[in-house]
């Protein structure tokens, strides 16, 4: 009686597996990967609009200057935009599954970022660095079995 108990109150997104498991249903795993892609799209577009810009010194006087900058930066504004569309993906995804359940796939962010900046942005990349995102990929894969 407990387990149908556990079922009822399960999600309506939540699939149970032959092996009695509790999987999240491919919707919700397609709104993980949208939160995720148009979050790292739009971190790559703040980092290259930023980066149009130079180092900026921030000072009291420089404040406004630096606001209107950015907003009227093209890649900027873009990078708000898409990095906005993908939180609100993000937050559906929250509605439907625990929060100790998505969080780790933010963990991804880490990984994906570190692959674009490393190929596209052609940045040099540690072996610690390297090691840490290891380390990410282990715990990601060990979350993934609990």
């Amino acid at each position: 009686m407990q387990k149908i108990d556990e079922i009822a109150a399960l999600p309506s997104t939540a699939v149970i597996t032959p092996e009695g498991k509790i999987s999240m249903s491919m919707n919700t795993v397609v709104l993980i990967c949208l939160a995720t892609v148009l979050g790292i799209g739009g971190q790559f577009m703040l980092k290259y609009g930023m980066g149009q810009m130079g180092p900026l010194s921030l000072s009291v006087g420089s404040i406004p200057q630096i606001i209107w900058q950015i907003a009227t930066a093209p890649y900027v504004v873009g990078g708000l935009l898409i990095y906005g569309v993908g939180t609100f993906f993000w937050l559906i995804t929250l509605s439907r599954i625990e929060l100790s359940v998505a969080y780790p796939f933010v963990s991804l962010n880490q990984v994906l970022i570190f692959l674009i900046a490393w190929l596209v942005l052609h940045e040099q990349i540690s072996p610690q660095r390297g090691i840490g995102v290891a380390v990410i990929c282990a715990g990601m894969l060990l979350v993934a079995q609990s």
